[in-house]
């Protein structure tokens, strides 16, 4: 197989980590969860210093998934991917998909979550306008050289890892 570094960015709870699981259960490439790399199981983050050293110690790699959205290291990411799955939902969807995970240990996440923290509610519903134009104008810069696929639904993502693969 030829080497693939792939990229699920989106809002949290657009359904990126279970797209992630699925890829990498059918391509067996490995899976790295931005969130387990900048969070430690107490609560605690990693510095700016250890998630880089980290981040840089994976796209160094021939193959891998990338889940995560971290804007501040997004350029560099899609300077290194082949593909990216953008996960463009809507907001009522990510906090249903963010509700629907609470108390539900997770792969993807050092703990359980056990509420729905009002400033995570709130990061997600500032999303579209925080974090969508600046996500579309990279996707746009980088569109000519690298594989961009969108998804709109949780069915159209479910849709193409039956189609093509």
């Amino acid at each position: 197989m030829e080497a693939k570094r792939i990229l699920v960015i989106g809002s949290p709870g657009s359904g990126k980590s279970t797209f992630s699981r699925k890829l990498r259960d059918k391509t067996g490439l490995p899976l790295f969860y931005l969130d387990r790399i900048y969070h430690n199981p107490d609560r605690t983050t990693v510095s700016r210093e250890e998630f880089d050293e980290k981040l840089s110690a994976i796209l160094a790699q021939e193959q891998w998934i990338l889940d995560g959205n971290y804007m501040r290291t997004l350029t560099e990411r899609l300077e290194r991917c082949t593909d990216v799955f953008f996960f463009d939902l809507p907001v009522e969807v990510c906090l249903q998909g963010v509700g629907s995970r609470i108390g539900r240990k997770r792969e993807d996440m050092p703990w359980t979550e056990e509420e729905f923290d009002p400033e995570f509610r709130q990061y997600i519903l500032d999303f579209p306008k925080d974090q969508l134009p600046r996500i579309y104008e990279l996707l746009e810069k980088y569109g000519n050289k690298k594989t961009i696929t969108v998804f709109h639904s949780r069915e159209e993502a479910d849709e193409w890892l039956t189609v093509s693969l």
